[in-house]
């Protein structure tokens, strides 16, 4: 495979099976000049399990605005250079974002490589509807995670976390108070040989007695929106009443005031008690 000079290739890894890994993936590390990582002690045991030597460059939150325009000046020497993650696909909740930008900005060739991700693989598991909200992690402070619940509880998608294991119950009791009604998924070491799945309904999952450990990905199901249901005996009520005394037309348009439902079908209602005149 032949890649591009001048290029930044994302590079997603796996999260906990090594098997995961793509074809693409090892043939694109394999061929470039560096390799950006987030932490290059953990990097370096998947790099050496496919045997691939390259130099590294350890990328991540901390240090990504002070060493941004240094890797684009690799890169305009004629460098190849990639960018992996610890887990998955980078820029979910992971560094790159500055770097991506930057490369944008000076008309770098980006291009991604796909592969496994800890947000798509918990959702496929999930059974729960396809139209998802992946928010990541919540903030750390209890009065900003209120404030990021709040608006997100009204919101009717599935919505995916990444929660740290020994917070797991604190979050379980805000998820109570903010997605009553929905179901959870609680997906631990995903593609490990520990993979474990809790399923249960936000208001009867129970808290865990024992310190989880191992990396979580939390999905809450959709809210069940329901529907008003047209109080058919109610509306005809009102349409005798108002008839007496108003025009068809004045008749719907009171009811309406008060009964927020298609106007259609209060105007059929009332259609009907009219011809029947039996008010």
């Amino acid at each position: 495979m032949k890649l591009l000079l001048n290029s930044l290739y994302i590079v997603s890894t796996p999260i906990g099976n090594l098997d995961d890994i793509t074809f693409r993936a090892i043939d694109v590390l394999k061929n470039s000049d560096i390799i950006l990582c987030e932490d290059t002690r953990h990097s370096i045991k998947l790099l050496n399990h496919f045997k691939i030597k390259k130099k590294l460059i350890s990328y991540h939150k901390f240090n990504e605005k002070k060493k941004v325009m240094s890797i684009i000046e690799y890169i305009n020497q004629g460098k190849i250079l990639s960018l992996i993650s610890d887990a998955g696909t980078p820029l979910l909740s992971d560094p790159g974002r500055i770097l991506v930008n930057q490369c944008i900005e000076n008309k770098i060739k980006i291009t991604p490589i796909p592969g496994v991700s800890s947000i798509t693989t918990a959702m496929s598991s999930s059974g729960f509807k396809d139209q998802f909200l992946f928010y990541g992690f919540l903030p750390k402070t209890e009065n900003e995670i209120d404030k990021a619940l709040l608006p997100l509880s009204q919101n009717s998608f599935t919505i995916i976390f990444f929660i740290p294991p020994q917070k797991i119950n604190f979050f379980l009791k805000k998820f109570k108070k903010y997605f009553s009604g929905r179901k959870i998924l609680i997906a631990k070491e995903l593609t490990k040989m520990h993979e474990t799945f809790f399923r249960d309904n936000v208001d009867d999952i129970q808290t865990f007695n024992n310190i989880m450990k191992g990396e979580l990905t939390v999905v809450v199901s959709e809210k069940n929106i329901k529907k008003n249901e047209l109080n058919v005996e109610k509306i005809v009520n009102k349409a005798k009443k108002y008839l007496k005394k108003y025009s068809l037309k004045d008749t719907v348009d009171l009811i309406l005031e008060s009964e927020k439902f298609n106007k259609k079908e209060i105007y059929k209602l009332c259609l009907k008690v009219k011809n029947e005149k039996n008010y």
